[in-house]
C-alpha cells in the first residue's frame, strides 16, 4: 500500500513539459521577448532585405521552425525537467543586450535573443528539452549577419585567394596577365577583384543551403558535417572560375560585358552551379557509402 502511495507522485512528475507550462504564462514571455527586442529584429529583417550579402538570413527562421514541426511528436515526449541554471542564461542574455545597446553593436543584440530563447527553454522546460532542440537553435545563428570587423577580415584574403586562382588559370586559355594584389591586368583591360567579387556573399548563402540541404536529404550526421564543410572550398573555386570567366568575356568578346548585366547574371549563374557541385558530392558519398535503411520494429 506504501509503495502504491509513492509512485502516484512519480508519475505525476514525469509529465511533458507542454503540459507543466501554463499557456497564459508562455505567451506572457513570448509578449515581453516581443516588446524587448521589437526593434532589433525590425533592423535585422530590414537588412536581410537590403544587405545582399545576408539575405539569405531571411530563411533560416523557417527552417529552424520547420525542424521543429519534424521533430514535434519527439518533442512532445520530452520530460520537463525545469532548471534553475536557466535563470543565469537569461541574465547572461540581458547583459549582453545592453551591452550591444550601449556599444550600438548590432551583432551582440541580436546574439542575446538567441541565449534569452535557451535561457527560457532551460528554466522552465529543462535541459532535455534544450538538447532536443540545440540542431535548430543553434542553426539560428545563420541568420545573424557577422560583425564588420570579421566580415573585413573575412572578405580579403578570399579577394586575394579569388585573383590568385584566376591569374593562375587564365594564361592557361592564351591570356597574359600581371597581377597587383587583387587587381588582374589584362591586354584588354584592369580586372578588379572587388569585395563584391571575393565570394564572401555565395559562401555564407551557400554554406546555409548546405546546412539545409544536408538535414532534408540525408539523416546521416557525418554526412551532413562533410556537405557543410565542403560548401566552402566550393563556394571559393566557383567564384575563382566566375572571375576566370569574366576576364576570358573581357579578353575575347567585349570588355564592357564584364559589368552590368552579364556580371549580376554570371554571379547567379556560378551559385547555381555550386548547388549542383554540392549535389554531385552526396550522390558520390552515396554512392560509396549507401545509408542503411532504418527496419522500424513493431
Amino acid at each position: 500500500m506504501a509503495d502504491s502511495v509513492q509512485v502516484a507522485p512519480l508519475a505525476a512528475e514525469r509529465r511533458s513539459w507542454l503540459t507543466r507550462l501554463p499557456w497564459w504564462q508562455g505567451a506572457a514571455l513570448l509578449a515581453l521577448v516581443a516588446i524587448l527586442y521589437r526593434s532589433i529584429v525590425a533592423r535585422l529583417f530590414t537588412q536581410w532585405l537590403h544587405d545582399p550579402n545576408f539575405s539569405h538570413g531571411i530563411f533560416v527562421p523557417a527552417f529552424a521552425l520547420f525542424v521543429i514541426w519534424q521533430e514535434r511528436q519527439k518533442l512532445r515526449s520530452v520530460e520537463s525537467r525545469p532548471s534553475w541554471s536557466g535563470l543565469a542564461i537569461i541574465v547572461f542574455a540581458l547583459v549582453t543586450v545592453a551591452l550591444g545597446i550601449l556599444g550600438a553593436e548590432l551583432f551582440l543584440s541580436r546574439v542575446s535573443l538567441l541565449f534569452l530563447l535557451a535561457g527560457m527553454t532551460v528554466l522552465f522546460a529543462g535541459w532535455p528539452l534544450f538538447k532536443a532542440l540545440l540542431f535548430p537553435w543553434a542553426s539560428l545563428f545563420l541568420m545573424i549577419p557577422i560583425p564588420a570587423l570579421i566580415f573585413q577580415k573575412i572578405t580579403f584574403p578570399l579577394q586575394m585567394l579569388a585573383s590568385k586562382l584566376a591569374s593562375a588559370t587564365l594564361p592557361l586559355a592564351g591570356v597574359p596577365v600581371l597581377r597587383e594584389g587583387n587587381v588582374i591586368y589584362l591586354p584588354a583591360m584592369p580586372l578588379e577583384v572587388a569585395e563584391a567579387c571575393s565570394g564572401i556573399r555565395s559562401l555564407l548563402s551557400l554554406l546555409t543551403l548546405a546546412i539545409i540541404y544536408g538535414y532534408l536529404m540525408d539523416s546521416r550526421r557525418w554526412v551532413r558535417v562533410v556537405l557543410a564543410l565542403a560548401s566552402i572550398p566550393i563556394a571559393v573555386i566557383a567564384n575563382s572560375f566566375r572571375i576566370f570567366g569574366t576576364g576570358l568575356l573581357v579578353q575575347y568578346w567585349d570588355p564592357q560585358k564584364g559589368e552590368g548585366f552579364f556580371h549580376t547574371f554570371s554571379g547567379w549563374l556560378i551559385f547555381v552551379v555550386s548547388l549542383f557541385m554540392m549535389f554531385a558530392l552526396h550522390q558520390i558519398i552515396n554512392r560509396l557509402t549507401p545509408a542503411k535503411r532504418e527496419v522500424k520494429s513493431a
